[in-house]
């Protein structure tokens, strides 16, 4: 736990006080390496919980942080409608979304500590759970996931109105205003996202720190992303199975046993996969 606070509290000294410093934006490439550099680090604190714990917690730990990364991706789609809609500048992007992080790991701890703790007193959450992903998972492969159509947050602040400085930033009510629709948004995803790294581990603290993880690359991932968003028009597809494989295995639970390496491989090769599949073929309207 101690070397886990040593390295969330690095990662953020080093995004906000010198890649995102007041008033300077990080450069493309910087964001590149700094994605690159989280998931490395999310590989590299794996295999510390796998020598650590065991190689099955080793194994929890990236499944987690796998689904966990795999479904912010369908979260940053509704970020950049979001942004888009509301004609907030980059810079103020940067902005909300730290603090939109900040909130999401409290968040994601609260849920966690609560779902851990109804699964193990009541078996029959489980299949709630189990029923909440296989939802999502039809929600996802039956509806286009990334429609261009804003959120009911996002039209209620269309219709009132942002109000701005004459530099163009949000006022603070505004910002604050934001902010809020976008932990909105990150509560919603968390209902799907929470039960499904629940159906991979049962431990608190790994459940978190993959969803830590995470969460510590979303910011610098939407910016390496923004510009190609629009291009893994399929992965909302593959976001699906790996939901409603969840799904199954929670719900089968109690008669099938399916190791965790195996949902390992299932969750990276759906990914890459349906990421390979979006880049081979353009989006209709293109």
């Amino acid at each position: 736990m101690i070397l886990f606070a040593l390295i969330v509290g690095a990662l953020l000294f080093i995004d906000l006080g010198i890649l995102h410093r007041k008033g300077h934006s990080a450069s493309p490439r910087a964001a590149w390496l700094w994605t690159i550099f989280i998931i490395l680090l999310a590989g590299a604190y794996a295999a510390y919980t796998g020598w650590h714990l065991g190689r099955e917690p080793g194994l929890e730990f990236a499944s987690g942080y796998l689904i966990e990364a795999s479904l912010s991706i369908d979260n940053l789609f509704v970020f950049l409608i979001l942004f888009r809609a509301l004609d907030i500048g980059e810079e103020q992007q940067h902005r909300i979304l730290l603090w939109g992080i900040f909130g999401a790991i409290v968040l994601r701890a609260l849920f966690i500590v609560v779902g851990v703790h109804l699964l193990g007193r009541f078996v029959w959450v489980q299949y709630i759970f189990g029923v909440i992903l296989l939802i999502a998972a039809l929600r996802l492969l039956l509806i286009h996931a990334h429609k261009q159509r804003p959120s009911g947050p996002v039209r209620w602040l269309q219709h009132h109105g942002l109000r701005r400085l004459p530099d163009g930033r949000l006022v603070l009510a505004s910002f604050l205003l934001v902010i809020l629709a976008v932990e909105l948004t990150d509560l919603v995803f968390a209902l799907d996202s929470i039960p499904a790294v629940l159906a991979v581990t049962r431990s608190p603290m790994i459940a978190w720190t993959s969803n830590v993880f995470a969460i510590l690359g979303l910011r610098s991932l939407y910016f390496v992303l923004a510009g190609l968003l629009d291009r893994f028009h399929l992965l909302h597809y593959g976001l699906g199975i790996i939901l409603a494989f969840v799904s199954l295995k929670m719900l089968a639970a109690h008669w099938v046993h399916i190791p965790t390496l195996v949902s390992l491989c299932v969750i990276l090769a759906t990914v890459a996969a349906f990421i390979a599949l979006s880049l081979a073929r353009k989006p209709a309207h293109t």
